[in-house]
């Protein structure tokens, strides 16, 4: 069995190098390929509300053969439940969805800058840590300023930020920034536009000199360079590979070629987080 390496918050909390993406997996597929995950050695799962699959999650969880208090779930509060009285209410209705007796790690997922609420949304999941229904807290395609904000207006910091990376649009400055606070950046879409990034030359030819895949080589990546990367994956197969990546060890050369991949249009949609609204 495979596990994956650690990386470290600035209060001490941990998240593997590479978790499993449940976006669009659900029904008992859904649960029964997140069971098959955690058997297979990873140890962080991550979700959302809005992806009507914590059910699912919550099902695979418990049909595992696993440790509980081993396993880190990870899930999200929608825009439009943002005002303080609403995110109460929904950050415990994903508990209950999910099955747990506390979610391990829940998130903001958009600020949503134009609401203007994700501060109070910031703070009701500050008083559901207080209150044991959440473990720790973050955040999702939060900007420096939304960061700036929400600590300075309750004293917390988020353990994590969880933002669009990968080598088409590698984030340089944001990772730069969460290293330095100490907060942890996990990667969404870690593999980008998988078809095309993956026959990339320079993609191919650390493979080769690696013999692993060029999806390998991505999440290898993103390992060298300290983020987390949640990788959807249904089948053994590649759940096994996904998470197999987690343990090779690019050349520092390698790493910056690839990073060299990175566009000015280099997101996969008009997802701004400046701008982007997501309810």
């Amino acid at each position: 069995m495979t596990h994956a390496p650690v990386l470290t918050a600035h209060n001490g909390f941990r998240l593997p190098a590479v978790g499993l993406g449940t976006y669009g997996l659900r029904g008992d597929a859904g649960a029964d390929a997140v069971a098959a995950a955690l058997e297979a050695g990873y140890r962080l799962v991550d979700t959302a509300f809005n992806y009507e699959n914590e059910g699912s999650v919550g099902a695979g969880v418990a049909a595992a053969s696993v440790d509980r208090a081993e396993v880190i779930v990870t899930t999200k509060l929608p825009g439009r439940h943002h005002a303080v009285h609403k995110a109460r209410t929904s950050i415990e209705e994903s508990r209950h969805r999910l099955g747990l007796d506390a979610t391990d790690l829940h998130l903001i997922h958009w600020p949503n800058p134009s609401q203007d609420l994700y501060g109070q949304a910031w703070a009701a999941l500050v008083d559901a840590q207080q209150r044991g229904v959440v473990r720790q807290i973050g955040v999702s395609n939060f900007l420096p300023e939304h960061l700036d904000r929400v600590e300075s207006e309750t004293g917390v910091r988020p353990v994590a930020n969880q933002i669009e990376v990968h080598p088409y649009f590698p984030q340089e400055e944001a990772l730069a920034l969460h290293a330095e606070r100490g907060i942890l950046t996990v990667a969404w879409s870690p593999l980008g536009r998988a078809k095309e990034l993956l026959e990339e030359p320079v993609i191919g030819e650390v493979a080769a000199a690696h013999d692993i895949t060029p999806a390998q080589v991505v999440l290898a990546w993103h390992v060298a360079r300290g983020t987390v990367s949640i990788p959807k994956a249904s089948s053994p197969e590649h759940q096994q590979a996904n998470l197999a990546a987690a343990s090779v060890v690019l050349e520092d050369a390698e790493v910056e070629a690839i990073t060299a991949l990175g566009r000015p249009d280099g997101r996969l949609f008009d997802a701004d987080p400046a701008t982007h609204e997501e309810m």
